[in-house]
């Protein structure tokens, strides 16, 4: 092994209530690096006041153990007081990805919030390479582009959104869900899949896009969004020549809202 190598570290920052796809994740850290550190923070600046900041899962004792079954390095578990001591008042402000009107446009407070704490978890974790599901497609563009603009010294890696069995992308609101909306809610990977498979069929965008979201609506959600991007910038697209091509979506069944993606 290289000493380059051997320097090497990879990191992870999660909100806690780990899955097998934070798991996955730590997984993909270990085999490319020989030091892998986790970070579990419930980060309240993402939280708007009518947000699940309060009730989200938190299983602290369960993480640990998955996380010391993984044989990790270490895990930084800060308060809240260290993260934002008395006085605090700085915060990364990001355009580009962050402002393409998905997520942004219902959850403003959102990647504000994202950027400043993963932004501080960077550098008290020292020069790492982040590994990143591509379930949170939009945050994923956003932070990879901010470590380029600000020179963090790191590269993000985006990993597969692991799933369930049936299609639906592991989520720690999953649990939120009632046991007949955890059946109908594979119904939203399955239209997109199906949005999907249209399009690159040869289907018109707008018609294919309308089909899609009847499917998501008929499954039982309401949406938020579903719309196809610009792989790399998130730009809206006029046809999917102008790709490559990301459909991106988010969907409420009951109070449990969800987002997912897939490549067309």
């Amino acid at each position: 092994m290289d000493s380059a190598r051997k320097r090497r570290r990879r990191a992870g920052a999660y909100h806690g209530a780990l899955h097998d796809g934070h798991v996955s994740l730590v997984r993909l850290a270990k085999r490319r690096a020989v030091k892998v550190v986790v970070s579990i923070f419930v980060n309240p600046t993402q939280f708007a006041p009518t947000e699940d900041f309060g009730s989200y899962p938190r299983t602290w004792k369960a993480d640990v153990a998955r996380l010391a079954a993984e044989k990790v390095d270490l895990i930084w578990n800060p308060d809240v007081k260290t993260m934002y001591p008395a006085g605090y008042a700085t915060k990364i402000l990001t355009e580009g990805p962050a402002t393409a009107g998905l997520e942004d446009r219902f959850r403003p407070h959102f990647f504000a919030g994202v950027a400043t704490v993963v932004g501080k978890l960077f550098t008290q974790c020292g020069r790492t390479s982040p590994c990143s599901a591509k379930k949170d497609f939009q945050q994923l563009r956003m932070v990879t582009q901010m470590a380029r603009d600000l020179d963090l010294g790191v590269r993000v890696i985006g990993a597969p959104t692991v799933r369930e069995r049936d299609g639906l992308a592991m989520s720690s609101r999953n649990v939120y869900l009632s046991p007949e909306q955890r059946r109908a809610a594979p119904g939203l990977y399955r239209a997109m899949k199906e949005t999907a498979k249209r399009l690159r069929g040869g289907d018109d965008l707008e018609a294919a896009m309308a089909g899609g979201a009847e499917l998501i609506t008929a499954a039982g959600f309401a949406l938020d969004y579903f719309e196809a991007r610009h792989a790399q910038t998130l730009a809206p697209l006029q046809s999917i020549k102008d790709g490559p091509v990301r459909l991106l979506v988010a969907a409420k069944i009951g109070n449990t809202r969800l987002i997912d993606n897939v490549a067309v």
